[in-house]
């Protein structure tokens, strides 16, 4: 059998991989409209033309490094596999997994960012974000439901509006710690500071749902 092309295929495989690296810093730190693609394809160790090959133009790269950001993370929590835990401690851990995404994973909250920016243009035209955002809000759904079976949670709680405060508690904190750090005179990303944060985090949430917190 001839080897060449399963190499050709891994070797764009690799290179297809690389791009998007590259593409993700570079559109998290300067955004759509300052990224450039000469940049992405230097990080990349590839050239402009494999890029257009692969991936279009620079509107359709951004919605695919999108794409991915919001698949990854999505990915990440389906292998929390909180289904097989007791409904108070599998939404503990699914909001600290939440915090500690986000600031293990800077580019993906700069991402959202900078869609929200563009009024969802790009996700709008995607159809694999659509599917693995509703398995997110099915497994908070299980986790409400088994809960309200254990008698710990309180009945009747929206999992989409849970969700969104989740989001919400970890996110703001990160997306406003440099002016927070002015206004509030203390340093938001001091390990003590963090640790007392995701702990204030973790009892809001569940102040919320619990029956008894």
């Amino acid at each position: 059998m001839d080897p060449k092309p399963e190499k050709r295929q891994r070797d764009a495989e690799a290179t297809q991989a690389r791009i998007l690296a590259a593409a993700k810093k570079e559109f998290a730190r300067n955004g759509l409209g300052g990224a450039r693609i000469d940049e992405i394809a230097e990080r990349a160790k590839a050239n402009k033309r494999m890029i257009y090959h692969y991936f279009g133009n620079k509107e359709d790269l951004f919605r695919i490094v999108l794409e991915e950001a919001y698949l990854d993370i999505r990915a990440a929590e389906k292998k929390l596999d909180l289904e097989h835990l007791p409904a108070r401690e599998a939404m503990e851990r699914f909001v600290r997994f939440t915090w500690e995404y986000y600031l293990k994973n800077p580019e993906f909250v700069t991402l959202v960012n900078s869609e929200n920016l563009h009024r969802a243009r790009h996700l709008k035209k995607s159809e694999r974000v659509g599917p693995a955002q509703r398995q997110l809000v099915s497994m908070v759904e299980g986790i409400l439901n088994r809960g309200v079976a254990e008698g710990v949670f309180r009945p009747g709680i929206d999992p989409v509006q849970l969700n969104i405060t989740i989001a919400a508690v970890n996110y703001y904190y990160l997306t406003n710690r440099y002016t927070g750090t002015l206004l509030f005179e203390r340093d938001m990303m001091a390990k003590e500071a963090l640790d007392a944060r995701i702990a204030f985090n973790i009892d809001t949430i569940l102040r919320m749902i619990c029956i008894e917190p």
